[in-house]
């Protein structure tokens, strides 16, 4: 299994995760011609080799070309990556990034998502060094992600609320269930954009996993430490033996009986954009023979208090059941192979190192048939034969 292994013992930000992903061979071109596709003006990517201590690596940093007096909220930035030319894995991953962000703020201020001002996330570089995180990532095609213990550093940081302790409040409540260090360094190791990254990526957070590494790379930051290297070290590698992809997960539920039914969409709509990673709903037969319905919702501790929070303050109902369980699921892998409709991204999900499913991911298909007005199934059955085409020959990448 192929893996991305994150060592931020001196922090992680937003520009050191770019430089990073560069040092490991993402295209330093190729990133800024995917950026441009934001039609997001007021920014140039300034790529250069660097060191800390002796060690060279690479630094990069988005330098604001103007100055922008703009404060924007999430809608604002979900409009810009919706209208951008990226493509939608990009588009999806940059929203998550986003989403942690937006949910830790809101529970810091005490406010609904949608009342967030991004003041440093929402700026040019913050939102550039998000989406940049997703454009890599995808590009890396990458099994999992391994993050080790992450320092924090220590004082106190000026920011748009004013002078706020180290980690900052909206940074201590994204890493929340991350390990940790804090005090290694005297400044403000670890962003809230870098936070946010890695807790987005991250499906991994022990120490003690054994992975055979292929490459190391440097993300050189912006400050230079007498003692420690201001640097986010990054791994490329394989795990010795395939690991179980199971974990540890929550069942959030309650019953419904006196709800406007329109209502079910748009709170499913909320959940998972906070995160929860299922959201169905059951008929059920309650006290005194009232028809009802039971949400379900499946998610990760670290996001259980804004789930519950969107339950009791968008549905009518007055209690929630919360189950703690193992999640086990198939190792899967995206990969992209050619088709007659141009690249198309396919799913591939193992069980104990063999293949059981190979398809389309449903959004790709739910694109073409829409861009060349044809059924989606026609669509489904065409990438379906040219896998078991592929499949049958066990080489090359014939075209359906």
């Amino acid at each position: 299994m192929r893996v991305l292994c994150y060592d931020c013992f001196s922090g992680i930000s937003g520009d050191m995760n770019l430089g990073a992903m560069v040092d490991l061979g993402i295209d330093s071109k190729f990133l800024t011609e995917e950026l441009v596709k934001l039609h997001l003006d007021g920014w140039k990517l300034i790529v250069e080799k660097d060191q800390r201590h002796g060690i060279k690596g690479t630094k990069v940093t988005v330098k604001p070309t103007h100055h922008e007096h703009i404060q924007r909220h999430l809608s604002d930035i979900e409009k810009i990556i919706d209208d951008s030319d990226l493509d939608t894995r990009t588009k999806e991953l940059s929203m998550k990034i986003f989403m942690k962000v937006a949910v830790a703020e809101a529970t810091v201020h005490g406010i609904d998502i949608e009342k967030v001002h991004f003041h440093e996330v929402g700026a040019v570089d913050s939102i550039i060094d998000i989406v940049g995180a997703a454009i890599c990532f995808n590009t890396l095609n990458v099994n999992a992600v391994h993050v080790y213990p992450v320092e924090l550093g220590s004082g106190f940081v000026q920011c748009e609320h004013g002078k706020l302790p180290v980690p900052a409040p909206a940074t201590a409540e994204i890493i929340k269930s991350i390990p940790v260090r804090k005090g290694g360094v005297d400044f403000e190791a670890t962003t809230p954009t870098g936070a946010a990254i890695i807790a987005t990526l991250g499906t991994d957070f022990s120490s003690d996993r054994i992975i055979e590494i292929e490459r190391t790379a440097y993300g050189v930051g912006q400050k230079d430490h007498p003692e420690v290297p201001n640097l986010l070290r990054v791994f490329i590698g394989k795990t010795t033996r395939e690991k179980k992809s199971g974990h540890d997960a929550l069942l959030i539920e309650c019953n419904i009986d006196d709800m406007n039914p329109e209502f079910y969409d748009y709170i499913s709509e909320k959940l998972f954009e906070a995160g929860a990673s299922d959201v169905f709903f059951s008929d059920i037969i309650m006290k005194k023979g009232r028809p009802g319905v039971k949400l379900n919702v499946i998610c990760e501790k670290e996001v259980a208090d804004i789930i519950r929070e969107i339950i009791f303050t968008e549905s009518t109902s007055l209690g929630i059941r919360t189950f703690p369980f193992r999640k086990d699921t198939l190792v899967r892998k995206l990969e992209t192979i050619d088709t007659v409709y141009g690249k198309v991204n396919v799913k591939r999900s193992f069980y104990n190192d063999k293949e059981v499913s190979y398809k389309p991911e449903y959004y790709e298909c739910k694109r073409i048939a829409s861009e060349h007005q044809i059924p989606i199934k026609e669509v489904y059955i065409n990438i379906m034969s040219l896998l078991a085409q592929k499949k049958m020959t066990g080489h090359g990448k014939p075209k359906a």
